[in-house]
C-alpha cells in the first residue's frame, strides 16, 4: 500500500495544481464554436422554418413537449418574431466571441444557452452532430478553455508583462468584466421575476453568476489569502473533471456506435455502407458515390473498418502510438463522410470532439505554424514587420498561480 502513496499524492497534486489539457480544450472550444457558427450562418435563410415562428413544429407543440421534459429553451419565453431574431443574432455573436476566446467564461454560458434554446425549440432538426454539440456546449462551461489561443490569453499575457513594482503606476482595473456581470445579472433577475426560470435551471444560472462574482470579489480583496487559493483549486478541479467527462463522452459515442453496428446484419455481411450511398439525400456527389459503391471490396473494407475502429478506439487510449493512428483514421473518415455523404456539420462536430485526444506536441507545432504564418502575413502589410502582441494568444500558458485574479473577472 505504501508504494502507491507517492503516486497517488503526485496525481492529486497534479489535478489540483493545474488545469490540464490547455491546448486540447482550446481546440475543442474553437471547433465546436466554429461548427455551430457555420451551421447558423448556413441556415440563416431557413431559420424561421427550422427554429422560428414558421416551423412545422410550432410554438404550441414545442411548449407542450417542454412542459413534459423540462428542457431549457429561451425561445419559449416569447413567440414574437422580434424575440426570435434577436436571440438568433445573440447565438451567432456568442459563437464568434467564444471561438475568438473573448470573455470566455461568460461566452461559454451564452453559447450553451444559444445551443440549448435553438435545439430544444425544434428537437427533430439535426443530423446527429447536433447531439454532440448539445453535450459539449454544456461541458465547456466548466472548463478553462481559453488558456491558449484566445483573446483572453493575450489579455492575461499583456497584464503579466505590464506587472509593476513598488512605487510604479498600477495597471487600470478590469472594467468590462464587472459591467458584463452586472448586465447579465440584471437580465437574469428580470427573467426570474417573470417566472421563466424555475427548478434546476434557476439554480444553475444563478450559481454560475454568483460564482463569477465570488471569484472577482475574493480576487480583489484577498489576493494573497487562502480563500483565493481554495477557489483556484476548486476551479481547476472542475476543469479537469469536465475534461475527463469530454473524453469519456467521446469514447462512449464511438463504443456504443460500434457495438450497435455489430448487431446489424448489414454490418455483419459488409454491405452497410452501400445502402446510404444509394439514397439521394446522402449523395450530393452521385459520381463519387457510384465510384465508391462500384467496388465491392472497397465497400466491405470501409464497412468492417468503421466498426473495428469505433469498437477498438477506447481501448487504444492505453497505447499512445496506436491511439494516434486510429485517431487520424477517424478524423479522415469523418472528412470523407462530410464530402461523400454531405454531412459537414456532423463531421465537424465529431472532429472537434476527437481533438481532445490530439497530442500536445502536435498542437504546439500547429500553433507555432499558425503564429509564423500570421507574422509573415502581418509583416507583408506593415512597415516594421513586427507583430504587436504576437505572444499571448499563441504562447504557452503561464505557470499556474492565482495571479490571474489580479486582472479581473476569470477568463
Amino acid at each position: 500500500m505504501n508504494r502507491f502513496g507517492p503516486a497517488l499524492g503526485r496525481g492529486i497534486e497534479r489535478i489540483t495544481a493545474s488545469a490540464l489539457g490547455p491546448h486540447q480544450t482550446a481546440v475543442v472550444r474553437i471547433g465546436f464554436a466554429a461548427t455551430w457558427l457555420l451551421f447558423l450562418l448556413r441556415e440563416l435563410p431557413n431559420r424561421h422554418e427550422l427554429y422560428g415562428p414558421d416551423s412545422p413544429w410550432n410554438w404550441d407543440m414545442a411548449q407542450q413537449l417542454i412542459a413534459e421534459n423540462d428542457a431549457f429553451t429561451a425561445l419559449m419565453w416569447s413567440d414574437g418574431r422580434i424575440w426570435f431574431e434577436a436571440f438568433y443574432a445573440l447565438a451567432v455573436l456568442s459563437s464568434v466571441l467564444l471561438m475568438l476566446g473573448w470573455r470566455t467564461r461568460t461566452m461559454s454560458v451564452l453559447f450553451m444557452i444559444g445551443v440549448l434554446s435553438l435545439q430544444n425549440r425544434s428537437i427533430f432538426m439535426g443530423d446527429g452532430g447536433d447531439n454532440v454539440i448539445h453535450l459539449m456546449a454544456t461541458y465547456l462551461v466548466f472548463t478553462r478553455c481559453s488558456q491558449v489561443w484566445s483573446l483572453d490569453a493575450r489579455r492575461a499575457a499583456r497584464a503579466r508583462a505590464a506587472t509593476v513594482g513598488p512605487g510604479e503606476m498600477a495597471q487600470p482595473a478590469d472594467r468590462v468584466g464587472p459591467v458584463l456581470w452586472w448586465v447579465l445579472g440584471l437580465g437574469l433577475s428580470v427573467v426570474t421575476f417573470m417566472g421563466e426560470l424555475s427548478g434546476g435551471w434557476l439554480l444553475v444560472f444563478w450559481g454560475l453568476w454568483l460564482t463569477h462574482g465570488l471569484w472577482w470579489a475574493v480576487g480583489r480583496r484577498a489576493l494573497d489569502g487562502e480563500a483565493l487559493k481554495l477557489l483556484d483549486v476548486v476551479v481547476k478541479l472542475a476543469h479537469n473533471a469536465a475534461l475527463l467527462v469530454i473524453m469519456v463522452e467521446a469514447c462512449l459515442i464511438y463504443a456504443t456506435a460500434g457495438w450497435y453496428k455489430i448487431q446489424g446484419s448489414r454490418w455483419q455481411d459488409g454491405t452497410a455502407v452501400y445502402y446510404p450511398l444509394q439514397l439521394d439525400y446522402f449523395s450530393p456527389w452521385p459520381v463519387l458515390s457510384d465510384l465508391l459503391t462500384s467496388h465491392g471490396l472497397m465497400v466491405m473494407l470501409v464497412t468492417y473498418g468503421t466498426v473495428a475502429v469505433q469498437v477498438a478506439f477506447p481501448f487504444t487510449l492505453f497505447n499512445r502510438r496506436v491511439k494516434n493512428v486510429l485517431l487520424a483514421a477517424m478524423i479522415f473518415e469523418h472528412a470523407v463522410i462530410a464530402v461523400v455523404l454531405g454531412l459537414p456539420f456532423f463531421s465537424l462536430a465529431m472532429i472537434a470532439a476527437d481533438a481532445v485526444f490530439l497530442p500536445t506536441s502536435f498542437l504546439r507545432r500547429v500553433g507555432g505554424w499558425a503564429a509564423r504564418a500570421r507574422g509573415a502575413l502581418y509583416s507583408r502589410f506593415s512597415r516594421g514587420g513586427a507583430v504587436p502582441g504576437q505572444r499571448g494568444a499563441d504562447q504557452e500558458p503561464a505557470p499556474e498561480s492565482t495571479e490571474h485574479a489580479r486582472v479581473g473577472f476569470p477568463s
